[in-house]
């Protein structure tokens, strides 16, 4: 049986960590200064989107099927929290926060870095206890649909568990959703695994065919030619300077 839960999360995680890389590599420079704005913003939304939809779709499973389960809930959850006060520090740096913009970048992108690992092996560990059988396949589709309707934007300090944590998430998304269409944010999609393997007769009543999905370094490359694209149109689009007119 193929593990969709296992195989989602893997490449989440290797999509995420490329989107990292590249923001961390983006500098300003003097004809583009905002080079950092497109890589950074990619990946403080498709992280935080990840961790909200963990939250709302892997840690009730956590508490209910691992040993010591309400522990180990509660553990993910303050790693969550701890990723989430990294990201919201990144933005802050990035928007010119007052609180955040004396920081150097190579502070910030430490503090990332220590979160984002702690996270990483964390979510990986505890999906990897989860009871391997047919329910794993059916989390990962929760997964990537919540994924898909999760905040886009850090929250550390909302509830993240329970009913409040769900209400608290939905507020969040209203808020997200309308900044995002202010400011014409751009939100990659979540990653989504393959379906398990059909048959040809299946794959034909459902018009489906099974393509091999891209791999982060396909998928990041990608949105680095578009960031190019984009950097590009800008300056095209900038008016030339007026030359001086002699006076008479």
């Amino acid at each position: 049986m193929r593990d969709q839960l296992g195989t989602t999360i893997q490449m989440t995680h290797e999509v995420l960590a490329s989107r990292l890389a590249h923001a961390q590599a983006s500098m300003p420079t003097k004809d583009r200064p905002r080079d950092r704005f497109p890589a950074t913003d990619r990946f403080l939304a498709s992280t935080s989107r990840h961790v909200a939809a963990a939250n709302a779709v892997l840690v009730p499973e956590f508490a209910a099927h691992l040993a010591d389960g309400k522990a180990q809930a509660k553990a993910f959850t303050a790693a969550s929290k701890h990723l989430e006060e990294a990201l919201a520090h990144t933005k802050a740096k990035l928007y010119g926060s007052t609180y955040d913009v004396k920081r150097p970048w190579r502070a910030v992108w430490a503090e990332v870095d220590e979160a984002f690992e702690e996270y990483m092996v964390l979510e990986e560990d505890l999906v990897a206890a989860l009871p391997h059988d047919e329910h794993r396949n059916e989390l990962a589709e929760r997964l990537y649909r919540s994924e898909l309707k999760a905040p886009t934007r850090p929250h550390p300090y909302i509830p993240h568990r329970g009913a409040t944590g769900k209400v608290a998430r939905g507020v969040a998304v209203r808020v997200d959703r309308f900044w995002d269409t202010a400011e014409g944010r751009m939100i990659p999609d979540p990653v989504h695994a393959e379906r398990h393997a059909d048959g040809r007769l299946a794959q034909y009543l459902l018009a489906e065919t099974h393509i091999e999905e891209p791999g982060a370094e396909e998928i990041v490359a990608d949105e680095i030619v578009a960031d190019e694209i984009g950097a590009e149109e800008i300056v095209a689009e900038e008016p030339a300077a007026e030359e001086p007119q002699p006076e008479r």
